[in-house]
């Protein structure tokens, strides 16, 4: 009578499963690393659209002022400074929006006439 051994042994399964769960664990770490990239982007493009519509509501009158963007983001708080320039003739506008919750902020620079 002949033994034909037919399948896997126990040792080639495991080996296939520890390379396969290195594999996974792998794409996961990948995935969430982008996830994470992503969503810092989205934020920061939140807070820059915000910096931009407060930057051109203060160039018609441009103003010292702090304050929320309440009711609809009270989380994320606005500072304008506006200060002399290194170029005579211009003054400097620069406006900070900061989220109080994780402290990231974006500054938004522009130079105007006096």
């Amino acid at each position: 009578m002949r033994n034909l051994c037919s399948g896997f042994t126990l040792l080639e399964v495991m080996i296939s499963l520890a390379i396969m769960a290195g594999v996974i664990l792998t794409v996961l770490g990948s995935v969430n690393y982008q996830i994470g990239i992503i969503a810092g982007e989205r934020d920061s493009t939140a807070l820059t659209l915000l910096a931009r519509t407060r930057m051109v509501e203060l160039e018609s009158a441009p103003a010292k002022g702090e304050g929320t963007f309440a009711p609809l983001h009270p989380e994320i708080s606005w500072k304008a400074d506006l200060m002399p320039a290194d170029l005579p003739g211009l003054q400097k506008l620069v406006i900070k929006v900061k989220r109080v919750g994780d402290g990231r902020e974006v500054a938004l620079v522009r130079y105007l006439p006096k």
